[in-house]
């Protein structure tokens, strides 16, 4: 007998997810304590689903089946179920089977599978959810295959299985459809997994941003406090749902002139969405009255959570178990709000008060309300819109990946915004915005290196820059402080992409040009000789000006530089009109302006200026930029009327820069490479020595000796140059022998390895007599034999000393790391990074992201390395940890690269047992 609380019952099975239409279920194992629920469950199935479960009918359990459905050992019997509260709302059932059918034991690597879902949940995604859940269950405990028997009539259960993306078998036997399923994981079952997890968790924030029905709880009768702000905001904002207030004290039926209630429980009809402003202690409270009622998401504004210290953390994780057992999503808590400024919705859940943020294409997303509230302010100031906002405060439940995935398909969002204190997962953070970035910039800043109070997910142990590097490979544009997030957004949410770096500059300030030009040098850009139009120039020079650069074939994008007239008699809204006219007549190019002390003009170049529709709005959006493709080269159809407009010029260079670099890695990334498959590669092989290896170990990391860590690495052809121990001359003179002169005599001490600069390494050891002498001065110069630990290797050809290396962060995943060897690039902090696995093209761009880069490609005359070597060597390690998860750890130092071919002349390796959970493994919400 097994229950929740015995020490066998498998707890990491447990499990919340986010269903096909964005509402939440648990999914457990079945446990002795759960015979009641699975009785009032099977109850409420359907007699048609009965019959396609046990094949006849079947109207009630008996008190054996219900022994037999609740009784498991969690390794030959295994039952997970789906619930939502304390109901069973799906059952799924695997029994290990032998050769002919029978129950069996390990190593029987067959289970049969069954499942059972209620006839008011299906159609949700509950089936597909277990079958990902159940698998994972399975291969854990050794099962490879599941067997399945299926009515020909049963034809949801047979797209459940056909849909998952294993490979199966199918046939016909006996009046059923028998299915055999390949539970090892395929790139088309992780893609269906993603792209079920994608829908899901879009529609879950689609479900928050677009309710037909709001409620507010915790109204104040007095119209002050933060439930009151809320609701006149709301009101305020045009919603176009129903809106209600509740006060458990109200006594009208109207608060703020909005339809009031004392309790939600009151309202005779259905609310999508709750905004909750009580205090912290009466928040269950709440929330049992917003599961209890239907609602399908809350807003939880009220503080005294995670951000208040451990009492207020324990709350807060109870609040994700409390809200989520109701198949509800939370924003928050101490969260500001969220806003959609569709005209359809017109929502403004938030603390910002009137007015009210103007439709745009930019899409926001803060987890600080202080934060949020100077972006939107910023936005305002500039003249530009939104999408929509979310400010998610200590993202207990809803965090930035939702909104990526929300942000993927939502059409009236063209740029993402992302201000983020903690990265959580980075590891499904860069998958889900490599994507987005494929079809709309994505631009983040990071708040701080270290988790705030009240931000409960994990912590990653990558360096900073190290996170910034895989950003930059997913294709995220990082910028340093809210003022660029602003200033990139502006650029990329109105301008095309450029085609390439060159800078056309022109203006009526030869200085503030020289500036200018400056500032592309700085940022990696090709700038063109600044062009001075003089002070007197006017609106019609430039336009003159600017449509001759705009069309000229030798520039990319135009800066214009202003600065007020001396007599003042040119209205900056004429200029505004030129400067629109000229790229209206040439499009495909971004502009932007850099003016001085010119409010006017940057209002007549925003949206604003050009009567863009409000968010209470119903008039059409400012003009949609295009998703860019690889054949447009730039140019985008159709005149583009918004001109971003900056009060410096570093400012407005830097915005460039970063889509110059955005436009590079689209074209880049156009292909995004293979993983290759290399013949040579004994999986099996070395997934039974690591089995070995660990077969002692218990929860620590095991160091493999070297001949272990060599054994394990030519099971995927990297081989590394043995080397022989020298405890005294002698032995390093019969060791000399046995390798053939001329040898290498190096110290392997701790505090010496890979420290040549200490004197620790000879080199090129001709005879006998060479190296007597080197062993004689290193024993003399740093210690005994006993200390040093000398070794003796051969000589390889002479290239380039490199540092391959693989670690495994808690947060990121397996990280790939390459750079060259020695103490002045350890000291710059020259080492580039990718997330494993790594494709070809990864690899190729690793080895040129370091800035000693052309060392490795004839700096200075010296012969090019062999790269193509050195690329396959990451591939191959790459390969290695991504298919055994217990490679915890590999350093490859030194890797010579000569001019052909390589040489690893060391290797440590670093082993573990895997976690339960990897990212191959069913999708699941973060549980803290």
């Amino acid at each position: 007998m097994t229950t929740a609380s015995d020490p066998s019952y498998p707890a990491h099975w447990e499990a919340d997810v986010v269903l096909r239409d964005g509402g939440t279920a648990r999914i457990r194992p079945i446990t002795t304590e759960d015979a009641g629920r699975l009785v009032s469950f099977y109850e409420q199935v359907s007699d048609e689903s009965k019959y396609y479960r046990f094949f006849a009918p079947y109207p009630r359990l008996s008190a054996r089946d219900v022994h037999r459905f609740t009784h498991h050992d969690y390794v030959d019997r295994v039952g997970l179920a789906a619930t939502i509260g304390e109901e069973f709302i799906g059952t799924v059932r695997y029994d290990r089977i032998g050769p002919d059918g029978r129950p069996a034991s390990a190593p029987a690597d067959e289970a049969e599978v069954a499942f059972l879902v209620q006839d008011a949940h299906q159609g949700r995604g509950v089936a597909s959810a277990l079958l990902e859940h159940i698998g994972a269950v399975a291969r854990e405990r050794g099962i490879r295959r599941f067997a399945a028997e299926v009515l020909p009539a049963n034809n949801k259960m047979i797209k459940v299985f056909k849909d998952a993306g294993y490979e199966q078998k199918r046939s016909f036997e006996d009046g059923s459809v028998h299915l055999t399923l390949d539970l090892e994981p395929t790139a088309e079952s992780l893609a269906v997994q993603r792209a079920r997890e994608q829908r899901a968790e879009a529609r879950s924030v689609q479900r928050l941003l677009t309710p037909r029905s709001v409620a507010v709880i915790g109204v104040s009768r007095s119209g002050g406090g933060v439930g009151a702000a809320a609701l006149r905001n709301l009101r305020d904002s045009g919603f176009r749902g129903h809106l209600y207030a509740v006060n458990e004290a109200a006594t009208t039926d109207l608060l703020d002139g909005v339809r009031a209630y004392r309790a939600l429980g009151a309202v005779d009809a259905p609310v999508d969405l709750a905004v909750i402003a009580v205090p912290a202690e009466r928040v269950p409270e709440a929330v049992a009255a917003c599961g209890e009622h239907g609602v399908q998401g809350l807003v939880v504004l009220s503080a005294g959570y995670g951000e208040s210290g451990a009492a207020g953390l324990d709350r807060q994780r109870e609040l994700v178990r409390q809200v989520r057992s109701y198949g509800m999503r939370l924003i928050g808590p101490n969260a500001y709000g969220v806003i959609n400024t569709a005209p359809e919705v017109g929502l403004n859940a938030s603390l910002t008060p009137a007015p009210a943020p103007m439709r745009g294409r930019i899409g926001l997303f803060t987890q600080s309300g202080a934060i949020g509230i100077s972006l939107l302010s910023a936005l305002l100031r500039r003249g530009e819109g939104l999408s929509s906002f979310v400010s998610a405060g200590n993202r207990a439940d809803v965090s930035g990946n939702d909104i990526l995935q929300y942000w993927y398909e939502d059409e009236a969002t063209d740029v993402a915004l992302m201000y983020l204190e903690t990265l959580g997962n980075p590891r499904k953070f860069t998958r889900l915005a490599r994507r987005t970035a494929a079809v709309k910039p994505v631009v983040v800043a990071r708040g701080g290196r270290h988790t705030p109070a009240g931000h409960v997910v994990p912590g990653t142990r990558l360096p900073d820059a190290t996170v910034s590097a895989l950003l930059r490979q997913a294709g995220v544009i990082r910028v340093d402080t809210v003022t660029e997030l602003v200033d990139v957004g502006l650029l990329l949410a109105s301008q095309p992409l450029p085609a390439g770096p060159r800078v056309a500059i022109l203006g009526n300030s030869e200085s503030l040009g020289v500036l200018t030009y400056d500032a592309c040098l700085a940022q990696g850009l090709r700038p063109g000789a600044p062009q001075d139009l003089t002070t007197a120039a006017t609106p019609v020079d430039f336009r003159a000006a600017l449509g001759t650069a705009l069309g000229s074939a030798e520039n990319d994008a135009v800066i214009v530089t202003v600065i007020p007239w001396v007599n003042e008699q040119e209205p900056q809204d004429d200029l505004a009109e030129a400067l629109r006219d000229a790229v209206a007549a040439h499009p495909g190019k971004p502009v932007a302006v850099v003016h001085v002390e010119l409010a006017e003009l940057v209002d007549a170049l925003s949206p604003a200026g050009l009567g863009a529709a409000p968010a209470t709005g119903t008039g059409a959006l400012p003009p949609r930029r295009r998703r860019r493709t690889d054949e447009d080269e730039g140019g985008f159809a159709g005149p583009e009327l918004r001109i971003p407009a900056y009060p410096a010029a570093e400012r407005a260079v830097r915005a460039v820069a970063e889509a110059v670099r955005y436009g590079q890695w689209r074209r880049a990334n156009a292909d995004a490479g293979q993983v290759p498959e290399y013949e040579d590669i004994d999986e099996a092989a070395a997934a039974a020595r690591l089995a070995e290896l660990l077969a002692d170990v218990g929860d620590g990391v095991l160091t493999l000796t070297e001949p272990d860590a060599a054994a394990l690495l030519a099971h995927y052809g990297i081989r590394v140059l043995p080397t022989l121990p020298a405890p005294s001359a002698d032995a390093a003179v019969r060791a000399a022998r046995s390798l053939g002169y001329p040898v290498a005599l190096k110290t392997t001490a701790p505090h010496l390895r890979h420290r040549a600069d200490l004197g620790g390494v000879r080199l090129d050891l001709g005879g006998e007599a060479d190296l007597r002498r080197s062993y004689e001065e290193l024993t003399d110069l740093l210690g005994t034999p006993d200390e040093l630990l000398p070794v003796v290797q051969a000589m390889v050809p002479r290239g380039v000393d490199t540092v391959v290396r693989s670690v495994i962060d808690p947060a990121a995943g397996a990280v790939l790391s390459f750079g060259l060897a020695g103490v002045a690039s350890e000291l710059l902090g020259d080492t580039a990074h990718r997330l494993v696995p790594a494709t070809d093209r990864d690899a190729a761009g690793l080895i040129r992201s370091i800035r000693t880069a052309p060392l490795l490609f004839g700096w200075r005359g010296s012969d090019p390395v062999d790269t193509p070597a050195l690329e396959e060597l990451l591939l191959r390690l790459s390969r290695l940890v991504d298919d055994h998860p217990e490679v915890v750890g590999v350093t490859l130092e030194p890797v010579v690269v000569a001019t052909e071919g390589l040489s690893v002349l060391s290797a440590a390796v670093r082993v573990a047992h895997p976690p339960a959970r990897t990212d191959l493994g069913p999708r699941t919400l973060p549980s803290y």
